[in-house]
């Protein structure tokens, strides 16, 4: 049987902006930086570690050209880490916008500093 998983997201941002990228996921969401490849450099790309994937900044001149729904969803372990991390959002200024409820998955999204939507959410039980 083959299995499919997530490795990583690669989302991008504008010529200039990855120190504001470290900022917001490294200490606003709080990940934990990890090394790129050296042949992509930390100039050019900033990693972070995700639990069993990875998140990948990377460099892009029209980084936003076209907003869109694409988004990346971060998974906390239950609702108490769900509201430290919006308290923690709050913290930073940041206003997390409600959406439609989906059964035992509370849910809401934040956009990074270049327009990328984030979905912060805890799974809880099933969909139904």
């Amino acid at each position: 049987m083959l299995t499919v998983g997530l490795h990583h997201v690669s989302i991008p941002v504008p010529p200039g902006a990855l120190d504001a990228g470290r900022a917001f996921y490294g200490d606003v969401l709080g990940l934990t930086e990890i090394a790129p490849p050296a042949v992509l450099g930390p100039e050019r790309v900033a990693w972070f570690n995700l639990g069993a994937c990875e998140l990948h900044l990377f460099l892009e001149q029209d980084a936003n050209a076209v907003r869109s729904g694409r988004h990346l969803a971060l998974v906390v372990n239950d609702q108490h880490a769900l509201d430290l991390l919006e308290a923690r959002v709050r913290a930073a200024g940041i206003e997390p916008e409600e959406t439609d409820e989906i059964p035992n998955r509370p849910r809401w999204f934040i956009h990074d500093p270049f327009g990328n939507r984030v979905e912060c959410t805890a799974i809880l039980g099933p969909y139904a």
